[in-house]
């Protein structure tokens, strides 16, 4: 067992998100789902959590009720190995969801993700401070990110 799991709250589509997410990431499955005692009213015999994997990390989705919702405050980076994986993850999160800036997006739960191809992080550190001060600048004009205006930017082109 991980020492940490992200422990994610929703109302009552918890089963609905891990269905959703472990669709979405390769080598991901649901783990176990638990379900409300029947002396709970109003839940009773209803999902409680869903534990799953997501390419090997494991999260908990929990049906804890309307009192909480989520927000940009905390969210997961998802370091994609070129345009198309970046592409591939933006679509399938977008759906029903909405855009960010910067390669940020709510999926249509309202969980935030940072939609991240690693050849980007290289090119804002780069050594150049001109040249990486280019490539931060078409970042920050982007909601998906493009890696090759990105690096056509940090080019002076």
């Amino acid at each position: 067992m991980d020492k940490l799991n992200p422990c994610l709250w929703f109302d009552t589509q918890a089963e609905e998100a891990a269905e959703f997410y472990t669709k979405v990431f390769p080598n991901s499955r649901i783990v176990e789902i638990s379900r409300y005692a029947d002396n709970v009213p109003d839940r009773a015999g209803t999902v409680l959590t869903v534990a799953f994997e997501l390419d090997g990390t494991r999260f908990v989705a929990l049906n804890g009720g309307p009192e909480f919702t989520f927000s940009e405050a905390v969210s997961f980076q998802i370091n994609c190995a070129d345009q198309a994986e970046t592409d591939r993850y933006w679509e399938a999160l977008t759906d029903g969801g909405e855009e960010g800036p910067c390669g940020w997006l709510k999926d249509r739960f309202g969980v935030s993700w940072q939609v991240v191809p690693t050849e980007m992080m290289a090119l804002l550190q780069d050594p150049d401070p001109a040249r990486a001060a280019r490539a931060t600048a078409a970042m920050m004009q982007m909601k998906r990110l493009d890696v090759a205006a990105i690096r056509r930017a940090a080019d002076g082109a």
